[in-house]
């Protein structure tokens, strides 16, 4: 045990992404470039017959195979096994790279590296990547929850098959991704060629890492972090987003998350939302409570949630997120000098009541006793 207690966690990227949206491309691609690192596969294939491993180019890298579909329990044991045999290898891998099954809600294999305990203490998760098929998407959004829960719950979105859609299809697919997912720093690719510095050891699903990495982060008005470098779109819209929380009020949620401050997109049927939430110094006494309630009621419909909370009399900032009903907290560094001491948090889920989440995170602010 003391030999692995004293090693770095090995970072874990899960792929994810709708069936031919170009997920085992990238894969190929991650086995065999030559960047002098070396990757653990393990592929989570639907189905008792392993088809996407054939696709796989030879290569020095281990894959492991789980044939046992998508069911939450199944997987995470299934996966929990695996990680832990790979771990009584030390030194033969740099990274473990999970590969989702298309039709598979990358929630449960999140979670298995965000709440195992004995899976944890040995690996980091260090971000979900979402490959999406520009052409497809709006027909995959009309179909498939899963499609939409890929998005929401991603770090890094690969917008993919760029060449097949007009300028205009692709800043609608853009749009559309930004509101289910406003803080995912999202790429165009081709064949899903992309410089692999962008999607590998990101560190982003690591809030206080991502935070560290790009302070505007949770800033949905910060236009540095809205695309890729080479994405050179007009970021003008985002400035609505300054706002936060006064955004017009529809009943509809499935029009509730965002699609005003993109122009109006003729995909209808997304029903994920975000609600970006922004306030002074909190009581603690009132926040923890108020959170805890919040997951525990709303748990299922949260997809992700992620903040920096400031605290009256706190000289720290505290970094809060969760998956579901599943919270954790910490504090991070200390305010810089200068610093604007605000708390803000994002959601990211389905039937969320805005208007209460807004009201009560309102009423856990000090300035409120």
């Amino acid at each position: 045990m003391t030999d692995t207690a004293t090693q770095k966690p090995v970072p874990v990227t899960v792929l994810t992404g709708y069936l031919g949206a170009g997920k085992t491309t990238l894969l190929n691609r991650i086995l065999t470039e030559n960047h002098g690192r070396k990757y653990a596969v393990i592929v989570n294939e639907f189905g008792e017959i392993g088809i996407d491993n054939d696709l796989i180019v030879e290569s020095d890298e281990e894959i492991y195979e789980m044939n046992n579909g998508c069911i939450c329990c199944t997987v995470r044991g299934d996966l929990i096994r695996v990680v832990e045999g790979l771990m009584r290898r030390p030194g033969r891998f740099d990274a473990i790279i999970v590969e989702t099954t298309g039709l598979a809600d990358p929630v449960p294999v999140a979670q298995t590296f965000f709440m195992d305990d004995d899976v944890r203490s040995k690996t980091e998760l260090d971000a979900v990547v979402a490959l999406v098929d520009a052409k497809h998407l709006p027909l995959r959004l009309k179909d498939s929850r899963e499609a939409e829960d890929q998005i929401a719950f991603a770090d890094v979105v690969l917008v993919n098959k760029t060449d097949l859609v007009t300028p205009e299809e692709l800043a609608v697919v853009e749009a559309t991704v930004r509101a289910i997912n406003p803080s995912a720093r999202i790429y165009r690719t081709n064949r899903s060629d992309i410089d692999l510095t962008k999607v590998l050891d990101q560190g982003a699903f690591n809030l206080e890492r991502a935070l560290e990495n790009d302070p505007h982060f949770l800033d949905h008005d910060a236009p540095d972090h809205v695309c890729g470098p080479d994405c050179g779109h007009d970021h003008s819209h985002d400035h609505d987003h300054d706002h936060h929380g006064h955004h017009h009020d529809h009943d509809h949620h499935h029009h509730d998350h965002g699609h005003h401050d993109h122009g109006p997109s003729p995909i209808h049927d997304v029903t994920v939302q975000s609600i970006s939430l922004r306030g002074s110094e909190m009581n603690p006494d009132r926040f923890f409570p108020w959170i805890q309630k919040i997951t525990q009621t709303d748990g299922p419909n949260i997809l992700r949630l992620k903040g920096i909370i400031a605290f009256a009399g706190d000289e720290e900032r505290y970094v809060v997120q969760g998956v579901h009903m599943i919270v954790e907290g910490d504090h991070q560094r200390a305010w810089k000098d200068g610093e604007k001491r605000e708390s803000r948090l994002v959601f990211i889920g389905r039937d969320l009541d805005r208007e209460k989440i807004e009201r009560t995170f309102k009423a856990c602010e000090a300035q409120a006793d």
